[in-house]
């Protein structure tokens, strides 16, 4: 079974973000980058769909050079092969897509796997984007996935207030949530032989930018809260604040 795995380099989610001087971006000095976690989830279940059917995972990463970190820690978790598609410039949700469906599609895979979203712009797009873009059905949030011999497919997905039950067959695309599995680490074995594993660089298809950021801000620090009063008499002058000055009742 072919499968494909693709994986973002984001920003440690414990990393304090700067913006940079240009207002658009990031800071990029002294920040901490890993694997989305949710692509670590989705990638775990590519190496066990591997494990149970036999066959080959490729990762996949559009980006810098400085993506080829995350790749690295792909293959040293067990995943066959790496390809960075390489672009400097800033992309949209759309514009990655489609530099992934060219890629994805000349390597004609049964199961592609995206985490559920990435932990930096938060859009959860791309993945269903690029399952359009390549005609394949597309299941989200998958909290179980069942894959048969014969290509038929059983997901379980959440929704809000309950879970879902999805039936497709393959090829597919999945989008991975938390509770899928608990994503491996990466063993010292595995650790050595990625260093001597080739990661596969080619530029990524172009594609048209469609959406522009005009600018980026911190938000704005939260001002100290207040002690209305400590007994019962206080409820009455709180409910009136939280009307009349929070506006959130």
């Amino acid at each position: 079974m072919k499968i494909v795995v693709c994986i973002n380099h984001v920003p440690d989610t414990e990393t304090k973000i700067r913006v940079a001087p240009d207002a658009a971006t990031i800071d990029r000095a002294g920040v901490n980058f890993m694997m989305s976690p949710y692509d670590e989830i989705a990638l775990e279940e590519g190496l066990r769909i591997r494990d149970k059917f036999k066959g080959d995972v490729t990762v996949i990463s559009l980006g810098t050079d400085a993506n080829k970190e995350t790749l690295r820690k792909a293959l040293a978790m067990g995943a066959d092969r790496a390809v960075l598609l390489k672009d400097d410039g800033v992309r949209d949700s759309y514009a990655t897509a489609s530099g992934l469906a060219a890629e994805i599609k000349g390597l004609a895979p049964d199961v592609v796997l995206f985490g559920r979203q990435s932990i930096d712009y938060d859009n959860a797009q791309v993945g269903t984007l690029v399952a359009e873009l390549l005609s394949l059905p597309s299941v989200a949030v998958v909290v179980k996935l069942d894959i048969a011999a014969d290509g038929g497919v059983v997901c379980e997905r959440e929704i809000e207030g309950g879970h879902e039950i999805v039936h497709t067959k393959l090829p597919a695309v999945f989008l991975a949530q938390k509770g899928l599995n608990d994503p491996r680490y990466p063993s010292l074995k595995g650790i050595m032989a990625a260093k001597s594993k080739p990661i596969e660089e080619k530029p990524a298809a172009p594609a048209e930018v469609r959406v522009e950021t005009i600018a980026l801000r911190k938000p704005p620090a939260k001002s100290p809260g207040r002690i209305i009063g400590t007994d019962a008499s206080a409820v009455r002058e709180l409910v009136r604040l939280l009307h009349e000055e929070a506006k959130i009742i």
